[in-house]
């Protein structure tokens, strides 16, 4: 009745979209009621059985599809792209895939805490196709977590048949690939559906383990209203709407002499009354006033940086292993952190970050990984949603590309849209100068800086390496933390054996002048310390950056202002880089103490090159000395 309700809306032009689920409501309500009420869904757009078998008050449902304040992302996102932890609810996005991955997450917080909680989540017969379903699946698998995926197959994937989707005779056996139990169950029976996964979910709250079921049903309208049914036989939607569930049980019901004709209209009138009661009060309330203060402020959970002070007792680390120490003494401090990544457990990782860590720690909290990026940053995001935070060691910071999706939509989105943090630091391994080629030697904090609800952090020192990660791990947001691998064994530092951070967002003045300044971060910075060595008569500010995200555009401000000339060094490629970011925010506040232009050095505009001599001559070093000496003599 509710969806009939908004398909009447939708016409009136008075909610946006609506992806209705007509035809396969009795998967959504009988799953829902067979689980705990505090056991995780992750629906699907079409799911919303899910959404009023946990009793969520409707008005606020019909605030969040007009777009209204009381509706669950504030007019931030539409449909059922939101989460509720009070219900235990979580949303899709449109990329589909990601929530499979986020489902597993969950369940291995509750693996972990041996909760004895399932945890169940939806996707189409489509959205098997993607990467994320068969990740998230071989994941689950080899971490036995008690989530059981759910696969709605109404035959089309919008209006593509299953046919140019598969070619396996039902997608249930797909669980045989990744030694898995699977399940084929009519999803137009809510007793077989109820029955089912009431039986299912008991065995896997004993003996955890994830399921994958596949529910043959069928939709009677379109993927979603505009796109209509006329890619669907007719004869085919007459023989399911003979099957329709709600029809069917409410016939299976009066048989039975559970209900009559007279209780029948008195439930619909109920629901009718409930309805319309809480559309007034969604009609009634006021749309959201637009502030711009408000809305930037919402992208990132607020967190009160508290400085931990360190003691005079320092020791000599190499940078590689400034980083090691201070996440071995972030575990020690948070009983729950989890460390993830690929070959990081007893093998220490491939730049042994985290060698001897499972000797303290155990397999259960620094975790190897199957080869699959995507995934194990979803988990992450699974866990935070459980209030347990994790860091995810990428091999190389170029592999972040197999996983850029949650990164970029998930992640970085997430607290904007529904105030769930996503509570998560990505180590990333990253650089050239070591010959290791276009794909294991890319500085690419530019794809991230541009992306709004991301943290990104760049150390140039152990110093800074050590008390900045450590604020990573503190702070609530998602942080993508840079390693240059040059750094990582050929510079060393006296650092502080405690535990100690740094604020975020504050740059590092390594060098003061009066006739430049020096903008860089990363290894650069090294490069540019040896240039200002070399030339003892260029007075000027090093700036080093650390943090790109949030920049501190203050000190960058304050200081062309003093000297009226700035050149910024970066190893990214020249287009579209920080660099250039950074050259606009100080021709818009320093134009008239400018007293040249300012200049940019970056890499070449190429991938990275192998071979010695190519790569040298891609780097920016080689030209950095003349265009610095250039612009001071402008």
């Amino acid at each position: 009745m509710i969806e009939e309700k908004m398909l009447v809306l939708l016409r009136q032009g008075k909610i946006s979209k609506w992806f209705s689920g007509i035809g396969q409501e009795a998967i959504s309500v009988g799953l829902t009621l067979a689980l705990e009420n505090d056991e995780y869904i992750l629906p699907m757009h079409r799911n919303l059985g899910v959404f009023t078998s946990r009793n969520i008050p409707l008005h606020r449902l019909f605030s969040q599809w007009q777009g209204k304040p009381s509706g669950f992302t504030k007019g931030r996102d539409r449909s059922f792209h939101f989460g509720t932890n009070d219900y235990n609810i979580v949303g899709m996005i449109s990329h589909l895939g990601p929530q499979l991955g986020v489902a597993d997450g969950i369940a291995l917080y509750n693996l972990l805490n041996n909760t004895k909680k399932v945890t169940a989540v939806f996707t189409g017969e489509g959205g098997t196709s993607e990467g994320d379903f068969h990740e998230a699946l071989n994941v689950a698998s080899v971490w036995n977590l008690p989530v059981i995926f759910i696969i709605e197959n109404n035959g089309y994937g919008l209006s593509t048949p299953t046919n140019e989707q598969y070619n396996c005779k039902n997608l249930a056996d797909r669980g045989i690939g990744y030694g898995m139990e699977s399940h084929i169950i009519d999803g137009n029976n809510i007793v077989d559906v109820y029955s089912e996964i009431s039986s299912i979910a008991s065995k896997i709250r004993k003996k955890p383990k994830p399921v994958l079921i596949e529910f043959k049903t069928f939709r009677i309208r379109g993927h979603e209203e505009a796109s209509g049914v006329k890619y669907v036989p007719n004869e085919l939607i007459d023989e399911w709407k003979k099957r329709d569930p709600i029809s069917n049980y409410e016939s299976f019901l009066m048989e039975s002499k559970l209900l009559n004709k007279e209780d029948v209209n008195e439930i619909k009138e109920k629901i009718k009354e409930e309805i319309d009661s809480n559309l007034k009060t969604a009609f009634d309330e006021e749309t959201s006033e637009p502030k711009i203060d408000t809305e930037l402020k919402d992208v990132y959970k607020n967190h009160v940086f508290k400085k931990v002070d360190h003691s005079s007792k320092t020791q000599n680390l190499r940078f590689v292993d400034a980083i090691s120490e201070g996440l071995f003494q972030s575990m020690e401090k948070n009983d729950d952190l989890i460390l993830m990544g690929q070959d990081i457990a007893e093998y220490g990782g491939v730049f042994k970050v985290t060698e001897g860590f499972t000797d303290k720690f155990g397999l259960e909290r620094v975790r190897n990984t199957p080869i699959c990026e995507s995934s194990i940053i979803e988990v992450a995001m699974g866990l935070s949603i459980c209030k347990t935070k994790s860091v995810v060691e990428l091999q190389f910071s170029d592999f972040i590309s197999s996983g850029f999706n949650p990164v970029v939509n998930y992640l970085a989105k997430s607290f904007y849209r529904w105030e769930q943090n996503a509570d998560i630091v990505l180590r990333m391994p990253c650089g050239a100068g070591v010959g290791a080629g276009p794909f294991h030697s890319q500085t690419n904090e530019a794809w991230f800086t541009k992306t709004p609800g991301l943290i990104v952090l760049y150390p140039a020192f152990p110093y800074d390496a050590k008390g900045l990660l450590i604020s990573a791990i503190e702070n609530p947001n998602p942080v993508l933390f840079f390693e240059h691998k040059a750094l990582y064994r050929s510079l060393r530092q006296e650092v502080p054996k405690d535990y100690y951070n740094l604020p975020i967002g504050k740059a590092s003045f390594l060098r003061s002048g009066n006739n430049i300044s020096i903008i860089s971060y990363g290894a650069p910075v090294h490069h540019a310390l040896e240039i200002l060595d070399k030339n003892p008569n260029i007075s000027a500010d090093l700036i080093d950056l650390r943090s790109l995200c949030p920049l501190d555009s203050e000190s960058i401000i304050n200081s062309v202002n003093k000297t009226g000339k700035a050149i910024i060094l970066q190893e990214d490629s020249m287009f579209g880089g920080l660099a250039s970011e950074i050259s606009s925010i100080i021709m818009e506040n320093c134009f008239e103490s400018l007293d040249a232009p300012v200049r940019r050095v970056a890499s070449l505009n190429t991938p990275v090159p192998f071979e010695a001599s190519l790569e040298k001559q891609y780097l920016p070093y080689s030209r950095f000395e003349k265009e610095l000496i250039d612009l001071v003599n402008y």
